[in-house]
């Protein structure tokens, strides 16, 4: 994998630099987030593959051993439930490379965060689905 020295000028670039089994991983990584955020930016930011929409989405990393995927997931509990055997440091999601990468998981993730920062944006909660009583 080696260690790289500057950063990336494409998503394509990011992926190129690994090993040909860590490529089709965070290639099925990067599609799912593409099928559930269809008008999320993707690019760069912190030397390695980012999603916009309304702020912020999703980022992904490769390392070692396990593909990170960050932020942390709050504000839905089954989800969060779903993920908690993936959480690394800071609530960072770690999938390891030796076990199968649960792309329906990462796809959950993505819509909550689309919803969330949608909602963060319009100045709704994104968690809160019941009508106000006041």
């Amino acid at each position: 994998m080696g260690t790289r020295r500057q950063t990336p000028d494409s998503v394509d670039d990011y992926i190129a630099a690994f090993a040909p089994e860590v490529q089709a991983v965070l290639r099925r990584i990067r599609s799912t987030v593409r099928e559930a955020a269809p008008d999320a930016v993707e690019g760069i930011s912190y030397a390695i593959p980012s999603f916009k929409l309304e702020g912020a989405l999703v980022y992904f990393a490769a390392f070692k051993q396990h593909i990170g995927f960050y932020p942390p997931i709050k504000g839905d509990p089954r989800l969060e439930r779903a993920v908690s055997k993936y959480a690394g440091e800071k609530g960072n999601l770690r999938f390891p490379l030796d076990e199968p990468i649960p792309y329906a998981l990462i796809g959950r993730i993505v819509k909550l965060r689309v919803k969330q920062n949608r909602a963060k944006k319009s100045g709704k909660a994104a968690t809160d689905r019941r009508p106000s009583r006041s």
